[in-house]
């Protein structure tokens, strides 16, 4: 009989001790780009330096994305342990119920809460040593690959027609992917890119043919009304001087569905990791206390509570 209790006693505690196991290890679902960009790549290294820091307690399991609406437009069915990118201005949107948020509005649109910037999507206007071309008048006459369907290919229409450019320079009619092989053979002049810094694109071109990358003026920066960001000297070959140019600011952001503790963990732990993921990654050394300024909306409870731990400047608006 004793024989028996004890080994009913050692059950019942095995099983409490993998309940207890269980409950201490959050899993979350990231949603961010295609598999083949590297805002996924960039998932794939938050997920490897949460794992890290938390001692295997948090698990990412990354999901692919067609991109940021879609990212937004999943917090209708989705839970606390959901985690996405967007853009700040497309959160704001889908609380508004305006641009692809009309007539699609959700209650849960305004339970989104910001947990902590990603490199932003920063613009390249990348042109060849050849060509000459060291600011945007010299574009006149060139020929420009754009890309269809980006970001970068909108922008880059958009900044053309803003600087009087739209009817000067020719459009090439070339896959983005093939860039850098249409520069080498003189298909084209130059191409425009939105992507982190340093963008892999730009460090192929850089290194293989010689590029001028252009800076705007600040008077360029203020037609665009986007925010203005600088590239660091020597961030790609060739480079002596910093690069004045524009960005979309990316946010990961969750819900109010998501606990405190778990969006404190979380918030504190990309932090923490954040410089060893520099390290391999440079794309994560433009992401400072400074791009914090981008979060427009509000920040998550649990990740207020980090930020003011660590000291952080935040607005009003954000908490």
């Amino acid at each position: 009989m004793l024989k028996r209790l004890a080994t009913v006693s050692l059950a019942a505690l095995a099983a409490v001790t993998l309940a207890s196991q269980s409950n201490a290890e959050t899993r979350i679902t990231y949603k961010s780009a295609k598999a083949a960009s590297s805002y996924y790549q960039m998932g794939v290294e938050i997920a490897e330096a949460l794992k890290t820091g938390t001692n295997g307690d948090m698990i990412v399991t990354l999901e692919e994305s067609q991109g940021s609406v879609q990212n937004v437009m999943e917090v209708r069915a989705r839970g606390g342990d959901y985690v996405f990118t967007a853009p700040p201005a497309l959160a704001s949107a889908a609380a508004a119920e305006k641009g692809p948020f009309e007539g699609k509005g959700s209650p849960k649109f305004a339970d989104i809460r910001a947990l902590f910037p990603i490199p932003s999507l920063t613009m390249h206007f990348v042109l060849t040593k050849d060509s000459g071309v060291n600011d945007f008048a010299g574009l006149e006459g060139k020929t420009l690959l754009l890309g269809k369907g980006s970001f970068g290919a909108t922008e880059g229409e958009n900044y053309l027609q803003l600087f009087g450019l739209k009817d000067k320079v020719t459009e090439a009619n070339v896959e983005l992917s093939n860039a850098v092989p249409a520069m080498k053979n003189g298909q084209i002049d130059g191409f425009v890119t939105a992507g982190s810094w340093p963008a892999p694109n730009v460090v192929e071109a850089a290194a293989s043919t010689g590029v001028t990358i252009l800076s705007l003026s600040d008077d360029q920066i203020a037609q665009t009304k986007r925010t203005k960001t600088v590239i660091p000297a020597g961030t790609y070959a060739g480079q002596d001087k910093d690069i004045t140019t524009t960005s979309l600011p990316v946010v990961a952001f969750a819900t109010t569905a998501m606990d405190d503790d778990t969006a404190y963990t979380l918030t504190k732990t990309f932090w923490d990791q954040k410089a060893t993921m520099s390290e391999t990654s440079p794309w994560w050394k433009g992401v400072d206390k400074d791009l914090m300024g981008t979060i427009t909306g509000k920040i998550h409870p649990g990740a207020l509570r980090y930020y003011q731990e660590a000291g952080f400047d935040l607005t009003y608006a954000q908490k």
